[in-house]
């Protein structure tokens, strides 16, 4: 198994869902321990901004965000919300996967996934409550986002360990935190 894990928080050590990738990686290669992995810190090194000529450098930090999508078997993705969405470095990231011929492809009956035999795995981290059926839950745009992208793409094996409610109390922190490690020990390895 090949997993590429992807974190994108800004808050380097004091992110969760930089804990909880590790975590789901770990959990993972116990469970596989042949697995590779490959990581990327898109907030330590973020990929170019989506332009429609890009230079040769940036083509190729793009293309090589690509190549590693498409190598892995499994991508762990620890996606923070802030103001209501996904990281800008995150969103980066996304556009360079969005390939017609690559990722997806137009047909007959309308655009086609072609990323079905991958699993993704979202440690998603919010420090209010966004979950159907809560006030705030019509400003999530990040997990709807995630799910709604790697649909189109294809992925049908999409999976969210969240941490919700961190700003809270340390009470809901605390509750939250061993939420999310309890979803990361119930992970399957396939």
């Amino acid at each position: 198994m090949k997993i590429l894990h992807i974190d994108s928080s800004i808050l380097g050590d004091h992110s969760t869902t930089r804990q909880l990738t590790a975590a789901i990686t770990a959990r993972l290669r116990a469970a596989a321990p042949a697995t590779q992995v490959v990581y990327r810190d898109l907030a330590a090194e973020p990929l170019p901004q989506f332009t429609a000529a890009p230079g040769a450098e940036d083509a190729a930090a793009l293309a090589t965000a690509l190549e590693q999508v498409l190598a892995a078997d499994v991508i762990v993705i620890g996606a923070p919300l802030y103001n209501f969405s996904i990281p800008t470095q995150l969103k980066s990231w996304l556009d360079a996967l969005a390939v017609p011929g690559k990722t997806f492809a137009y047909g007959a009956n309308g655009p086609e996934g072609l990323l079905g035999a991958k699993r993704v795995i979202v440690a998603s981290a919010r420090g209010g409550i966004y979950t159907p059926g809560t006030p705030m839950a019509s400003l999530d745009h990040q997990e709807n986002y995630l799910k709604s992208f790697f649909g189109f793409v294809g992925v049908t094996q999409f999976d969210i360990v969240r941490a919700e409610g961190l700003k809270v109390s340390e009470e809901v922190k605390t509750q939250a935190m061993a939420a999310a490690f309890g979803q990361i020990a119930a992970l399957q390895a396939a």
